[in-house]
C-alpha cells in the first residue's frame, strides 16, 4: 500500500461528498463539490494536499464515472465500495455518514472492487442498451400491429391476417386509405406508422450490429473463435468482466456470472443449489452459449452426456457446464492485454 489517505467519496448526480482519514482511521477533513470537471478537480487538489490519496467511491459506474475516469488518468487508486447495508443504515444516513463509510470500508479492505474500466468497454455497454431497448421498441410495435389486426374491418384482416413480423410490417407499409371505406382511414394511418417505427428500429439495429462486431472484432477476436460465441455474447463477457485483472481467478468470473454452485448440505444430503445472484445478462449470455455448445459441439456434449450418467438432471448438467465455460472464458479474457485498462 502506498498511499496514505484514504478518501471515501458519497457519489450524487449533482453533488459528491467526500470524506478523508488518515491510515489510523482519524478523519482529516471533508469536502463537498460539485459533479462536474472543475469540481473533481478541486476534490483530487484537496485529496493530494493531505497526502498520497486513494479513493473509495459508491457507484463508479453511474454518479461516479466521471470522478472514476479524472482519478484513473491521474494516476491516482480507485476502488468501488459496495453501498451501506442495512445494519450500518440503522445508525443515520447522510451524505457525510455514507462517505465515511466508504472512507472506512477502503481502510477495512472491506468489500473492495477495482472499477470495470473505461475505452471501448464503455461503448460496448452503451451499444447493448441501445440493442436492448431497439429490440423492445420493435416486439412492442410489432405486438401492436398484431393487436390491432384483430378488431379491423374485414378486408384489412383478410388482407394480412395470415402475416407476422417483418412480413406483416412490410404490407402495411403499402396500405393506403380508400375514399369509399372512410371509417378505416384513422387505422390504416395509425398501421403504417407503426410499419415504418419497425423499419426505422431494424436500421437501427443493423447498424449497431455491424459496431458491435466491429469493436469485439477489435478487442478479443479470440472470443469470436470459440466455438458457440457470437458478437453479443461475447461482448457481454467483454463488459461485465471490464479489466479481467481485476478478477482474481476464474471462480471470481465464476461468481460474477452467477454460476458458482453454492453449497446447501444439510446432515446426509449433500448438495449444491442454483446461485441466483451476480450478473444476469452475464449469465444469460452463458447460458446460450452452453446451449449452443450442448445441441452442436461434440466435445460438449459428449460431456453433457456423462453428467446425465452420472445421474445430474438436465438442469444440474448445463450448470456444470456453464461454470466451465467461465473457466474457459477467464483463461481467454486474462492474457488479452488489449483489456487492460490503458488500452480500452
Amino acid at each position: 500500500m502506498n498511499w496514505t489517505v484514504a478518501i471515501g467519496v458519497d457519489t450524487h448526480k449533482n453533488t459528491h461528498t467526500a470524506s478523508a482519514f488518515d491510515l489510523v482511521g482519524h478523519r482529516l477533513g471533508r469536502l463537498e463539490v460539485r459533479a462536474n470537471s472543475a469540481g473533481y478537480l478541486e476534490l483530487l487538489e484537496w485529496a493530494r494536499s493531505l497526502g498520497e490519496p486513494a479513493f473509495g467511491i459508491e457507484g463508479t459506474a453511474s454518479y461516479g464515472a466521471g470522478l472514476t475516469r479524472l482519478l484513473m488518468a491521474a494516476g491516482v487508486p480507485v476502488y468501488e465500495v459496495e453501498r451501506p447495508k442495512r445494519a450500518e443504515r440503522r445508525a443515520g444516513k447522510s451524505d457525510p455518514l455514507d462517505a465515511d463509510r466508504a472512507g472506512k470500508r477502503l481502510l477495512a479492505g472491506d468489500g473492495l472492487a477495482e472499477p470495470r474500466g473505461l475505452g471501448k468497454r464503455e461503448t460496448l455497454r452503451a451499444l447493448l442498451v441501445e440493442r436492448r431497448s431497439a429490440q423492445q421498441a420493435r416486439s412492442s410495435a410489432l405486438n401492436q400491429l398484431q393487436a390491432l389486426l384483430l378488431t379491423a374491418p374485414p378486408r384489412l384482416r383478410e388482407r394480412l391476417g395470415d402475416r407476422r413480423g417483418e412480413q406483416l410490417a412490410l404490407s402495411c407499409l403499402r396500405l393506403r386509405p380508400r375514399p369509399s371505406e372512410p371509417e378505416s382511414t384513422a387505422l390504416v394511418a395509425v398501421l403504417r406508422r407503426l410499419a415504418d417505427r419497425v423499419t426505422q428500429l431494424d436500421q437501427e439495429l443493423r447498424a449497431v450490429d455491424q459496431a458491435v462486431t466491429q469493436t469485439v472484432a477489435e478487442l478479443a477476436p479470440e472470443l469470436l473463435a470459440e466455438y458457440g460465441v457470437g458478437p453479443f455474447c461475447a461482448a457481454q463477457l467483454l463488459v461485465s468482466a471490464g479489466d479481467p485483472r481485476r478478477l482474481r481467478s476464474d471462480a471470481s468470473l465464476a461468481r460474477l456470472a452467477g454460476v458458482s454452485p453454492l453449497p446447501a448440505s444439510s446432515g446426509k444430503t449433500q448438495r449444491h443449489r442454483l446461485n441466483r445472484g451476480g450478473d444476469r445478462q452475464l449469465n444469460y449470455a452463458l447460458h446460450v452459449i452452453a446451449l449452443h455448445r450442448v445441441r452442436f459441439h461434440p466435445e460438449t456434449r459428449a460431456y453433457h452426456q456423462r453428467l446425465l450418467d452420472r445421474g445430474k438432471s438436465k438442469r444440474e448438467a448445463t450448470r456444470c457446464i456453464k461454470r466451465a465455460l467461465a473457466r474457459r472464458f477467464y483463461h481467454l479474457l486474462i492474457t488479452n492485454p488489449r483489456l487492460h485498462y490503458a488500452t480500452t
